[in-house]
């Protein structure tokens, strides 16, 4: 019989240790091979055009690229690939961003082996995987939030201070789109102003402080 080819997996996380541990349980394991390892948001990027890995296994806060901004630009390249964030942030935001992203699945850093293990399987085979305790949070985010992961990356950097410009220059979108998204974020939750809608989504819990 015939042995089915390993999931091939990069791993990319900033924290060396962390990195570290997780190549070591998923290499320990037989039906798994790390096929490359990134330390930021762009060397990941590049490690996926270059190893094309079944799986990538992520984390969230990156220097250079944060993992939604990771996430995005594989997909946009990638449409189909496989992603699982792993991370310490559990915030019902962050939550919502990666999975409406595209990621396929969502564990904690302080998840035990098995899960860990049992996620990139999951994932792998073109399944979602969040556990319950994380699910049930984005159920209710999912409920709460009716903006585009877009719409939250524009309300965040206008939060943030940026101008209209501002945020075109850190999106590489154009001052237009910027304003066609700033109008459909005022319409989405009722705000008359910039300065009220940011106010509204902390009161919900859309955004984060």
């Amino acid at each position: 019989m015939n042995t089915p080819p390993a999931i091939r997996i990069l791993v990319a996380d900033d924290h060396p240790v962390v990195r570290d541990g997780l190549v070591s349980i998923l290499a320990m394991q037989e039906d798994m091979k790390v096929v490359a390892q990134a330390e930021d948001g762009e060397e990941a990027v590049a490690a996926f055009e270059q190893t094309r890995p079944d799986v990538l296994v992520l984390d969230l806060r990156m220097p250079r690229l944060d993992g939604i901004e990771v996430v995005q630009r594989v997909l946009t390249a990638h449409p189909g690939s496989k992603i699982l964030i792993v991370t310490t942030y559990q915030t019902d935001e962050d939550i919502y961003r990666c999975l409406k992203s595209g990621a396929l699945g969502y564990i904690l850093k302080d998840s035990n082996r098995e899960t860990i293990i049992e996620a990139v399987r999951e994932v792998a085979a073109g399944q979602s995987y969040t556990p319950a305790r994380i699910a049930s949070r984005l159920v209710r985010q999912l409920a709460q939030n009716p903006l585009t992961p877009r719409e939250l990356d524009v309300l965040q950097h206008v939060a943030s201070g940026l101008a209209n410009k501002q945020v075109a220059e850190a999106l590489g979108v154009s001052e237009g789109t910027v304003k066609t998204h700033l109008k459909s974020i005022l319409e989405k939750l009722r705000a008359q102003s910039r300065t009220e809608a940011v106010t509204l989504a902390r009161k919900q819990g859309i955004l984060r402080d």
